[in-house]
């Protein structure tokens, strides 16, 4: 066993999940830089995956460190002049990484309500000046022109807020056992699992992009009914993706998700939220979104309306939608009956929208085509993504033809085809 966060599981069990990352997550190829993105507190789970990836033939593991904390400071005190710029020697190291083809993995540990005394307006000015900066890297990401990965874990303020009623230490406890349930990491042998559940992918996947429906109708009783237009030639992607090399990867650990782009012109109709959306450290909840022509033209926060405010406003892109995506009731993530106050997680639970920019890979061919082919072709851009969930168990979701013959998709939540 080992300390801190991770003492409620075994150090067998841990090194299984920062294969995972490796080797399925991004895929590490010999002689390959890998960059580790991860928050101080999560050392010992980060310094697994650097000697996963060096096992894997890493060249180099870059540990790229943050500190929540001393983020919440700079929020709090930062001059305005700092808190609008972001330094070019950021932006160096991302463009340098991105030369040599670094794979990038992403530590995610989730602290609800940790910035709640931080003005959102700052923090939306921050993150707005960064992914200005870093535009072309975000834009290699979203392509998928290098490989990249998304995992969580757990730390006792996040898992007190999951599980309210239980103990520090059997909350913590609750939370790894779901975390690593929801990944796929709990098995004997979590690669091959993972190569079983991509094969899962398959057969859905082909089934949509044959019958290139012209419409997606989601309707349910919290509320929802939703017009999602699709653009001519669209593509559902899910499980693995591959990069420009042909080399295949995850970048979210869990996916459940088969998802596209929908057509920015043509999303009508009021969506519900059907669970919170952590945004820049705020929480987001008890929210709807109203789209006329594709764009959110009203929108409305029981918790959080500034912050709804401020991503929707951080550029013209952001009031319209970059992705759709259809999760059955039937993952485990989804079985598990749990709100995880964490996006990557509770997106995996239920269908979802993606607000912002859409994926050129939801394209045929989409990747070679310009910004204003695909700006033609319906596809939307923008500084984030950001997504919401809206799936219920009640949800219906049906598939519009250009001549009818309309085609249900899911009924109650889970898969009709």
């Amino acid at each position: 066993m080992i300390k801190e966060n991770d003492k409620f599981v075994s150090e067998e069990q841990l090194k299984k999940y920062a294969e995972l990352a490796v080797r399925m997550g991004v895929n590490v190829q010999k002689n390959q830089l890998v960059v580790i993105h991860s928050d101080i507190e999560c050392v010992t789970f980060a310094r697994l995956i650097q000697t996963a990836a060096y096992d894997a033939g890493a060249s180099n593991v870059v540990m790229d460190w943050t500190d929540e904390q001393s983020t919440k400071e700079f929020y709090l005190h930062a001059a305005d002049e700092a808190i609008d710029h972001f330094p070019d020697w950021e932006n160096a190291r991302f463009k340098e990484w991105d030369d040599v083809g670094a794979a990038h993995i992403h530590i995610i540990s989730e602290k609800p309500d940790f910035f709640k005394e931080v003005s959102p307006e700052r923090i939306s000015r921050f993150q707005k000046a960064y992914r200005t900066k870093l535009k072309a890297h975000y834009a290699k990401t979203r392509s998928y022109e290098i490989r990249w990965c998304l995992l969580v874990v757990p730390n006792v303020v996040w898992a007190m807020k999951v599980f309210p009623h239980l103990k520090k230490e059997e909350a913590l406890q609750a939370l790894w056992q779901f975390i690593l349930q929801g990944a796929r990491a709990d098995g004997k042998n979590p690669i091959k699992d993972w190569e079983n559940h991509d094969s899962a992918f398959e057969s859905r996947k082909k089934f949509l992009n044959n019958s290139q429906f012209k419409a997606l109708h989601f309707t349910n009783s919290r509320g929802t009914n939703l017009f999602v237009g699709m653009p001519k030639n669209h593509l559902y992607l899910g499980g693995g993706v591959k990069d420009k090399m042909g080399i295949s990867f995850f970048p979210n650990i869990p996916t459940e998700e088969i998802f596209s782009a929908p057509h920015k012109y043509k999303v009508n109709g009021k969506l519900v939220a059907t669970k919170p959306l952590i945004y820049g450290g705020s929480i987001i909840d008890d929210f709807y979104l109203t789209f006329k022509d594709g764009r959110i033209t009203d929108y409305y926060a029981a918790t959080g309306q500034e912050a709804l405010q401020n991503l929707i406003e951080t550029d013209e892109g952001a009031s319209y939608l970059g992705e759709i995506a259809l999760v059955s009731n039937n993952s485990p993530l989804a079985q598990a009956d749990t709100l995880f106050y964490n996006t990557l997680f509770d997106e995996n639970t239920a269908c979802h929208i993606g607000i912002g920019n859409a994926s050129p890979s939801t394209l045929q061919n989409g990747s070679s085509l310009s910004e204003e082919a695909l700006l033609e072709a319906g596809h939307n851009t923008s500084l984030l993504l950001v997504n919401v969930t809206f799936g219920t168990e009640d949800m219906k979701v049906v598939g519009m033809k250009e001549k009818g013959n309309d085609v249900l998709l899911m009924e109650d939540g889970e898969f009709s085809f």
